[in-house]
């Protein structure tokens, strides 16, 4: 893969008076060193958001999440700096259903564990908002954003950014009053928003610094989008499995309790919701997106064969991501969710979501003229 990156960097040629087709072919930078400059800082904010990511699975992991019960966007970042204000933050988790049903008899000590992982999580997310929202302006003041179009998108990547802010608050209240633990719907819309803010940050960061193919590959790109939704369907059914703590039950393979189709996948009544709401369904939903996934993966593979090398090469990088995943779940469930495997699993299918965005983003039909075709 390092060979073809090698070979679709963009080139720092550009017309000398015309300043609109010079934005055009640098993606809307002012020029070739801008673009750098922005990518490298899009890139950076996409590592930032994956660690954001799996510091958050590793809060849920460790049932961290509703260890803060306030949100203050500025005294917020500061943690308990006496024994007092520690008595206050615990006097205040005490008063929440999840300790008075699952943490009841905690020791200040141990709130302190949990209190420092949501503490953590909550402050990278404001890190990373600074990490955008200063550059940006930045950029801006420099002239290093030059389109409208871009500063649109990049000003969009923002309020992207604090909707999925404001979700994860939303996530957390929702586990305060009359639950144990947070809705795993709002759990799903939080990750969810993450994964889209990370898509999106890296599709700017490709056109900022990668050539698409140069070839007319309508189908491939197609077929691309049609699996790129079946993964993003399965990351929300593995959010819906994390929300309900599914994967501590049914550690076995490839039966559930000895059956294919779990017998309580619905209550009794059953009703609708159960499809989202039971842990039988929920852990059921996801192994078979699993194997629809992986399915869909071999085909989509199979037949871009034809396309040449260079088609049938990236296809393969995602069915290879794709096997390594569900093996990686597979170990995972068998091992009943340990927060190492977990979080590996979590960046597995932020791996997969990345393959899939750089091949929709190099068989994208061309309109700017910037590709050039690779050699390989």
């Amino acid at each position: 893969m390092q060979s073809d990156m090698g070979n679709i960097m963009v080139n720092d040629k550009q017309p000398k008076n015309n300043n609109d087709t010079a934005h055009a072919s640098h993606y809307g930078a002012r020029n070739h060193n801008s673009a750098r400059r922005l990518a490298l800082w899009l890139y950076a904010l996409s590592a930032l958001v994956a660690l954001m990511v799996m510091v958050g699975g590793a809060t849920r992991l460790t049932d961290s999440g509703l260890s803060i019960t306030q949100w203050d966007l500025l005294m917020g970042a500061l943690p308990p700096m006496s024994e007092e204000k520690w008595a206050e933050e615990f006097d205040l988790y005490r008063q929440i259903p999840e300790y008075e049903h699952v943490n009841k008899g905690m020791s200040l000590a141990e709130f302190k564990g949990i209190y420092w992982w949501e503490w953590s999580h909550r402050n990278l997310g404001r890190f990373i908002g600074m990490a955008f929202l200063i550059p940006f302006l930045v950029f801006l003041w420099r002239g290093d954003i030059a389109s409208r179009g871009l500063k649109l998108k990049l000003g969009g990547a923002f309020i992207l950014l604090m909707g999925q802010g404001l979700m994860g608050w939303l996530m957390v209240k929702s586990g305060l009053t009359e639950r144990v633990d947070v809705s795993q719907y709002r759990l799903a819309a939080h990750l969810f928003l993450a994964f889209l803010f990370y898509a999106v940050l890296l599709w700017m960061a490709f056109n900022l610094t990668l050539h698409r193919s140069g070839q007319s590959l309508l189908k491939p790109f197609q077929w691309a989008r049609w699996l790129t939704a079946i993964v993003s369907i399965q990351i929300l059914l593995g959010a819906l499995v994390a929300g309900l703590r599914a994967g501590k039950t049914f550690n076995t393979w490839p039966l559930m309790g000895g059956e294919f189709i779990p017998s309580d996948y619905f209550k009794t009544p059953p009703h609708w919701q159960d499809v989202f709401e039971t842990i039988a369904a929920v852990q059921f939903n996801h192994r078979i997106m699993a194997y629809i996934v992986v399915i869909a993966g071999i085909v989509f593979w199979y037949f871009t064969r034809k396309f040449g090398k260079a088609v049938s090469r990236r296809a393969g990088w995602i069915l290879m991501a794709l096997i390594a995943q569900m093996v990686l779940g597979i170990w995972t469930l068998l091992g009943a969710v340990p927060i190492s495997l977990g979080l590996a699993h979590q960046l597995g299918a932020l791996g997969v979501l990345s393959l899939c965005i750089y091949f929709l983003y190099w068989s994208t039909p061309e309109s700017s003229g910037k590709s050039t075709v690779e050699s390989n």
